[in-house]
C-alpha cells in the first residue's frame, strides 16, 4: 500500500514537472514576442523622431534660405548667396549655376525649338562675387580641374530636357567626358531649376566621393529650387528690362524732337 502511494506521488511530481516546464516555455515566447513587439516600436518611434528632426532641418534651411534672398534684385548676388547658403548646408562642396539663355521656354509658340547660341555659367571664385562665363555653343576644355568644364553645351541641354535630378551616372549616359580616375573619385549630382514646368537651367553640386552627398542633404537644397527659380527669372526680367529702357527712352526723345520740328 505504501509503494502505491510513493509510486503515485511519483507520478503526480513528474506529471506537475512537465507542465511546470510547459508553462516556463510559454512564458519565455511570449516574453520574447513582447520583447521584439517593444523593440518594434521604440525603433518606430527613434525613426519617426529622426524623420521629424529631418523635417525641421529642411524647414529651417529653407526659411533662412528665403530670407537671405528675399529683395535681391541683382543675379550675381543672388547667386553669389545661394552659392554660399549651400556651401555651409553641403560642407566641402563645390557648386555651379547653369543656366539657359534668355528667355526661358524650351518651346516657341508655333512648336519650333527656341535658337539658343549659349548658356550662362556661374561659379564663385573663392570669396568673390559669382562670375559669369557666356559658354558658346562649342565644347568647352575638359582637360581643366573643376567638374564644370567637363560640361559641353549638348550635355547641358540633355540635363535641362530630363529636368530631374541627374547623378554622376546619369551625366555620363547623357554624355559626359572627362578624365574617367579623375570623376570616379567625385560624388556629384546636379538639382534641377524649374518655373512651371519649364527648364531654368540647374545647380550642379560636387565634392570627393569619400564624403559622399546624402539624400538628406540634397532634399534640402530641392526645398529651395522652386523659390530660387523664381528669383532667378525676376532678376533675369529685370536685368532685361533695364538693357530695353534706355533703347525705348532714346526712341520716344526722337520722336520728340521730329515732332518739335515738324
Amino acid at each position: 500500500m505504501r509503494l502505491e502511494i510513493r509510486e503515485g506521488c511519483f507520478v503526480d511530481n513528474k506529471e506537475r514537472h512537465r507542465r511546470l516546464r510547459l508553462l516556463i516555455r510559454k512564458l519565455n515566447k511570449e516574453r520574447k514576442k513582447q520583447a521584439q513587439k517593444t523593440d518594434i516600436l521604440c525603433n518606430d518611434f527613434i525613426s519617426a523622431q529622426a524623420d521629424f528632426i529631418k523635417r525641421l532641418n529642411t524647414i529651417n534651411f529653407t526659411a533662412n534660405f528665403y530670407e537671405a534672398i528675399l529683395g535681391t534684385t541683382d543675379l550675381n548676388s543672388l547667386l553669389y548667396t545661394a552659392d554660399k547658403l549651400i556651401k555651409e548646408e553641403i560642407s566641402d562642396s563645390n557648386v555651379a549655376f547653369f543656366l539657359l539663355g534668355f528667355p526661358f521656354r524650351r518651346e516657341s509658340t508655333d512648336g519650333a525649338p527656341l535658337q539658343r547660341d549659349s548658356f550662362e555659367l556661374y561659379v564663385a571664385e573663392s570669396e568673390q562675387p559669382l562670375v559669369s562665363a557666356v559658354a558658346q555653343m562649342q565644347a568647352i576644355t575638359a582637360e581643366k580641374e573643376r567638374l564644370e568644364n567637363c560640361f559641353t553645351p549638348e550635355l547641358v541641354d540633355n540635363i535641362c530636357k530630363s529636368n530631374k535630378i541627374c547623378t554622376l551616372d546619369d551625366m555620363f549616359a547623357m554624355g559626359l567626358q572627362g578624365n574617367l580616375i579623375r570623376l570616379s573619385k567625385i560624388s556629384a549630382i546636379t538639382v534641377p531649376l524649374y518655373r512651371f514646368g519649364s527648364s531654368v537651367g540647374f545647380i550642379l553640386i560636387y565634392r570627393l566621393s569619400q564624403n559622399k552627398l546624402t539624400p538628406g542633404e540634397l532634399k534640402n537644397i530641392s526645398a529651395v529650387t522652386c523659390g530660387l527659380s523664381r528669383a532667378i527669372q525676376s532678376c533675369r526680367l529685370n536685368l532685361h528690362s533695364a538693357v530695353r529702357a534706355p533703347t525705348s527712352v532714346c526712341a520716344d526723345k526722337h520722336g520728340s524732337n521730329a515732332d518739335t520740328h515738324g
